[in-house]
Order: C-alpha cells, then sequence, then structure tokens
C-alpha cells in the first residue's frame, strides 16, 4: 500500500465557477477547463489561501487516498467520491484515516478562523441541475428584454435583462446562477472567462410558463461582461453556462421563515425567491423579510416593483448611505433597529437567513446578529453553525 495522502479537492455540486480560488492560489495548484475547478495533488502544499475568499464553500473538501485524483479524474467528476474507509498508512508503520482526517479539520479550522463552513442546502428545497451547459458546449439565449432598473440621474447603470432559451431545457433553480460567455480574447489571446450571475427569476420563467430566465446587472466602468450585457439589444443572441450552484436554494416548505439581507445587485436571487412564493404560496403571512441596501432610493434596484409587492406577503427595509441631509444606515444597522423581530425569527427552527451582495457586508451582518442574540439571550456563536449545517445559512458575497 502506497503512503496515505491528503488531497484537496473541490466540489463541482456546489461551485459556482468564480475562479475565484484559482485567482488567490499562491503556487498555481488550482486550474479549471470548461467543466470543473479542480486542485494539482502535486503543487497543493495546504496553505489555505483558496479556503477564505471562496463564496460558497465548494473549496472545503478533502480526502485521504492511497492513490490521488489525477486532474484528470477531477475534470470528469460530476459530484465528490466518497471517503474510502478503513485506510491505514503502513509506509511509516502507522497512521491512520482517522488521524489525518483529524488533521485535515484543524488545518480547516484555523483557515477559517471560526467564521466559515461548508454550506448545505435547505432540506426541503428541490434538487438543482448543475453543469449542464459549458464554454465549449454553451445553451444559446436570445434577449427579449433590456431596461434600465434605476433612475436615469442614478450614479448606478442597473438592467434587468430577459433572456429567451427557445427550445432549450435549461432548468433552474432560484439562487442557482449562470455563466454569460462574452466573445473574443483576452490580452493573453485565450477566450474570456463566463461571468457568473445569479438569476433573478422564479423558475418557471419570468413570467409563469415561459422557458426565459431574468439576470440584474450593473454596469461598472472597466467591466467586461456588464458592459457586453448592459449594451445588448433585444434580439441579441449570447452563449450562457450552467447552471450553478446547489445550496443558496429556496426551501420549498410552506413554514419556513426567510430573512433576506442584500445590496445592490445582490438582490437578484431574493428577487425570484419573492416572486417564486407569490406564485406558488401567495396566501402565505409573515413569513418573507427583506433587508436591501442601497446608497439612495434612485440606486436600489426593484425599489417600484417591490413597493408593489402585497406586505403580508413580504416585508421589506430599505437601508440608505448616501441620502444628503440624513445619517448613513446600512443594513446592519436596521438590523439592530428590528432586533426584536429578528430574535422570534431566530428562535425558531423553521428560520432561514440569506445574505448576498458585497463581500465586505458580511462581517456588519454578523456582528450586527451576534450583537441581537447577546442583547437577547442566545449565543450566536453556537446558533450560526448550527443553522449552516442544518441548510438554514447562506452566504454568497462576492
Amino acid at each position: 500500500m502506497n503512503a496515505l495522502v491528503k488531497q484537496h479537492l473541490i466540489d463541482p455540486e456546489i461551485c459556482i465557477r468564480c475562479y475565484t480560488c484559482e485567482e488567490h492560489c499562491p503556487v498555481d495548484a488550482i486550474t479549471h477547463d470548461d467543466n470543473n475547478v479542480v486542485v494539482d495533488v502535486s503543487k497543493c502544499n495546504f496553505c489555505m489561501a483558496c479556503i477564505g475568499p471562496c463564496p460558497t464553500g465548494s473549496i472545503d473538501n478533502w480526502r485521504v487516498v492511497a492513490e490521488p485524483y489525477t486532474l484528470e479524474q477531477q475534470f470528469e467528476m460530476l459530484e465528490l467520491p466518497e471517503q474510502e474507509e478503513g485506510l491505514v498508512q503502513e509506509s511509516d508503520g502507522g497512521g491512520s484515516l482517522e488521524a489525518l482526517e483529524d488533521e485535515i479539520e484543524a488545518m480547516l479550522a484555523k483557515a477559517h478562523q471560526g467564521t466559515g463552513g461548508k454550506p448545505v442546502a435547505p432540506a426541503s428545497a428541490s434538487k438543482p441541475s448543475i453543469n449542464l451547459f459549458n464554454r465549449t458546449k454553451p445553451a444559446k439565449a436570445v434577449v427579449q428584454g433590456n431596461f434600465r432598473l434605476t433612475a436615469a440621474d442614478a450614479e448606478s447603470d442597473v438592467r434587468h435583462i430577459i433572456l429567451s432559451l427557445g427550445e432549450q431545457v435549461f432548468p433552474i433553480l432560484e439562487g442557482q446562477s449562470i455563466g454569460v460567455v462574452v466573445p473574443g480574447e483576452d490580452a493573453d489571446g485565450r477566450p474570456h472567462e463566463p461571468r457568473l450571475y445569479s438569476v433573478a427569476s422564479s423558475r418557471d420563467g419570468e413570467k409563469p410558463n415561459t422557458n426565459n430566465i431574468a439576470l440584474t446587472v450593473k454596469r461598472e466602468a472597466r467591466g467586461l461582461a456588464s458592459n457586453y450585457l448592459c449594451d445588448l439589444e433585444r434580439g441579441a443572441e449570447i452563449d450562457i453556462t450552467g447552471p450553478f450552484g446547489a445550496t443558496f436554494l429556496l426551501p420549498n416548505d410552506p413554514q419556513a421563515n426567510l430573512i433576506m439581507i442584500c445590496t445592490g445587485t445582490g438582490s437578484a436571487p431574493f428577487r425570484g425567491f419573492t416572486e417564486r412564493r407569490r406564485r406558488t404560496m401567495p396566501n402565505l403571512q409573515n413569513k418573507l423579510q427583506l433587508y436591501f441596501g442601497a446608497r439612495r432610493p434612485e440606486e436600489l434596484p426593484y425599489f417600484g416593483p417591490l413597493k408593489k409587492v402585497p406586505k403580508s406577503l413580504l416585508h421589506t427595509e430599505f437601508c440608505y448611505s448616501r441620502v444628503e441631509g440624513e445619517r448613513k444606515e446600512y443594513v446592519q444597522d436596521r438590523m439592530r433597529v428590528r432586533a426584536q423581530d429578528l430574535l422570534g425569527l431566530l428562535r425558531q427552527d423553521e428560520t432561514h437567513i440569506y445574505i448576498c451582495g458585497l463581500k465586505g457586508m458580511e462581517t456588519g451582518v454578523d456582528e450586527a446578529l451576534a450583537d441581537i442574540c447577546r442583547n437577547g439571550g442566545l449565543d450566536w456563536a453556537a446558533l450560526k453553525p448550527d443553522m449552516r449545517t442544518s441548510g438554514r445559512y447562506h452566504v454568497e458575497t462576492y
């Protein structure tokens, strides 16, 4: 028997192909093809630089193996292989699977510094389809609509873009993402990597029983994909990949309470969540709460449509940080104001928390939840991991 090896693997079901881990790996151990993001066992030195930046936790996977999985085998994986049991390291006269697993857990705990963990899908969520289309075999989508969500005088140009999939089968759930393939090549002569966008529509289409999807796209001054998308005209055809994501999903349980916290285009999945609930569970009351941050009302995507959603279905808290003459308020500030409401929900096993937006917001939200729990007799340090492992705490920040 060969010496046992600790091998770092990436879960192809959870990975959203954002390539953040590859960008952060200092030894170039992480690479990808048109299917999967993988780790070269001959290069990985367990530095853990890739762990923290990963927005989904797909990076948090290790196996103890006698024969490492090759890059070719990893490229073909549709799901992670199970850990083989009963392995014993013979080359040094001892050492076991359990000992190496304990070592891996210690490494991960240090890498996360107590804040991370592998995400879990809600128990009642539908089973997602993953990675049906890639860059070499993309789905073809046609632009049905492209209109501006933010006010004409707003600093940010945020668009609602509707893509028709025609007769193609492209099953997607609320909370999943797609990749947009920008035509052309980069400075090194390689095709551009797909850019990931969360879907902002319900699983049965932008309107019921239509085979289309919606995206929320903010134009960035130097953004290759955002400018490409924001400039598309009706009738244009584009290539898309996916679907991606297997954990940031909507529970089908009608008793589930949803606390949704977002900034800017992080609202995209929550628009899908809300629309799905509106169509399938319109009579439920007091089950959805949305904390939505922006600089000004004019900069807030879907401000008008959200105001029209029945308050019995969705309770909204809009928070603005750049309104002239008013103090800055962020989502975590409003959460503290609504502490008693949040405490009531946090005490219920049916409550799910979803956080989506810029990465910097996660710390502020986490601190607010810790303060709210502390003042209400709950222990957030214990509650958070319990919610995560039971599929009730979900974070996607970028």
